[in-house]
Parts: C-alpha cells; sequence; structure tokens
C-alpha cells in the first residue's frame, strides 16, 4: 500500500447519539451529536474499518445518565449496524451495569468495558477495587475517561498494577484537566507501569497540538498508541489527518491506526500492509 491514507483504521474511542449538556447551547449539542448511521458514514469517509463506540445515551447529561439503558440501547443498534463495535458501560453506582457488562463481554461485538468517572460523577479511588476486580475477573480490556478530577491517569495506574489480567486503555491523549492543564499525564503513567499493559488513545482536541503524536511515540513507542477520535464530538477525518500526517514513519502510522487494535482488542487480523 503506497498511501498511508489508505491504510484501513480502527477508531477504539467513539461515540454515538445526541450530545446533552446543559451548559451546551443548543447548537453546541446539535453539532456534536450523530446518530449510528451517521458515525459510520463519517468513519468510512476517514478509512475506518471498525469503530468502537458506547452510546452517548449512557454518558450524559453529566450525573443523570443512565448507563443501564444506553447498553440496551447498543445491544439493539450495534449488532444491527455494519461498521460497529461495542463497549459496555458500566456505572459503578448501577449494580445492573455490572450484570449486563457479564452477558455483552461475551457477545461478538463487545470488545471491553468503558468507564467514565466524570460523567458519572464518582472518584475513580472510591469504586475502582470493585470495577478491576470485575474486569480481571473477565480478563477484559477497560477503556477510561482520563485526564480529570475524577479519573487522573496516576489513580488507575494502581489498579492496572494490581490486575495484570486487565489492559487499560487511557482515553484522551495530552488531556490534563483542561486547556492549562500537563499534556503529559496519560504518557507518564504508562511510563511508570511496570506491567506492560497500559495504552492511551489519541482520540479529542488535545491530541491535535503541534508535535503531541509525535513526542508520545518518542516518549513510550508507537505500541502503546492507539486511534481514537471521539466521534460525533469531533471530526474523524480532522483526527484521522492528525496521524495521517504525523511526522513517523508509515510502520509507526500502521501501529497507531489499526494493528495495535487488532492485538489488543483480539480482532482479525488481516493483511493491509
Amino acid at each position: 500500500m503506497d498511501d498511508i491514507r489508505d491504510f484501513p483504521a480502527i477508531d477504539v474511542h467513539a461515540h454515538y447519539g445526541p450530545y446533552v449538556r446543559d451548559d451546551s447551547s443548543d447548537l453546541q449539542n446539535r453539532l456534536a451529536s450523530g446518530d449510528a448511521e451517521t458515525v459510520v458514514a463519517r468513519a468510512r469517509r476517514a478509512r475506518t474499518e471498525w469503530t468502537v463506540v458506547s452510546p452517548l445515551l449512557g454518558l450524559l447529561p453529566r450525573g443523570r445518565a443512565d448507563a443501564a439503558e444506553g447498553n440496551r440501547e447498543a445491544a439493539r443498534i450495534i449488532p444491527a449496524t455494519d461498521g460497529l463495535l461495542q463497549w459496555v458501560i458500566i456505572d459503578p453506582t448501577r449494580p445492573e451495569t455490572y450484570e449486563q457488562a457479564a452477558e455483552m463481554l461475551a457477545t461478538p461485538r463487545c470488545v471491553g468495558i468503558k468507564l467514565h468517572p466524570e460523567e458519572h460523577c464518582y472518584p475513580i479511588t472510591e469504586h475502582g477495587d470493585a470495577l478491576f476486580a470485575f474486569a480481571a475477573e473477565h480478563r477484559a480490556v477497560v477503556l477510561v475517561h482520563s485526564g480529570d478530577e475524577n479519573s487522573l491517569p496516576a489513580d488507575f495506574l494502581s489498579y492496572a498494577e494490581r490486575y495484570p489480567e486487565i489492559r487499560l486503555l487511557l482515553a484522551h491523549l495530552g488531556n490534563g484537566g483542561g486547556a492549562a492543564g500537563d499534556p503529559s499525564t496519560q504518557v507518564r503513567a504508562i511510563q511508570a507501569s511496570t506491567q506492560g499493559n497500559v495504552y492511551v488513545d489519541t482520540s479529542s482536541a488535545r491530541s491535535i497540538m503541534p508535535q503531541l503524536v509525535e513526542w508520545a511515540v518518542g516518549e513510550i513507542g508507537a505500541d502503546r498508541i492507539l486511534y481514537g477520535t471521539d466521534t460525533p464530538l469531533y471530526s474523524a477525518e480532522m483526527q484521522r489527518a492528525r496521524i495521517d500526517h504525523a511526522e513517523l514513519t508509515d510502520d509507526q502510522k500502521k501501529l497507531i491506526l489499526r494493528e495495535n487494535a487488532v492485538a489488543l482488542l483480539d480482532l482479525p487480523g488481516d493483511n493491509h500492509s
């Protein structure tokens, strides 16, 4: 394959559904929304074969989201939508979501667990033992929002060390808790890990900072970084272009765009070299 822009990607961090924030305008909420078919259409324009989603219904609005209903919706929509895979959401304040996760992790379209301490309003340090013991029992990949008050990468690290059976994917490379935050927090957590089971995805606006992805590759290697877009909140095509045009080798870009996800999520590894 001569042009990296034609290389089929796997987006490990996306959503679908209505974006609802009480502090956002109606226009902001509308522009950041997108149903499952819209997300898939945008993914195809970004040369993405698989998009791993969690439903916004299960995450928003902050403090009032119904994670259980979001999981039920995903169980209907994702198997019926070509190109989508699922993160099952666990909200530890909703015990039903543990039961849902146990069932959904056994289905072919579900690749792991999604945790969002910020939107569900709990400190990970209060619920982490139960959450990660469950994940370890199921030998699950766990995608976690990271970088804000309830979800500091350093706080997640202790669970990754204690439960080496899990694989921890820190969302949002560069998110250090707002525009003035430290963009190195996810990378530093990976460097401090001793189990080799911590990774980071490139989703969110901070990942388009000049040279951030290149800096992260230099610090932790391309094999610890996975492509994510956070679509429909952000443009899938813009996030894809950030990797396509990075000052990296094509082999490094292929790891980030697809090959790391195939290995981490145990997906079919077709030859796309």
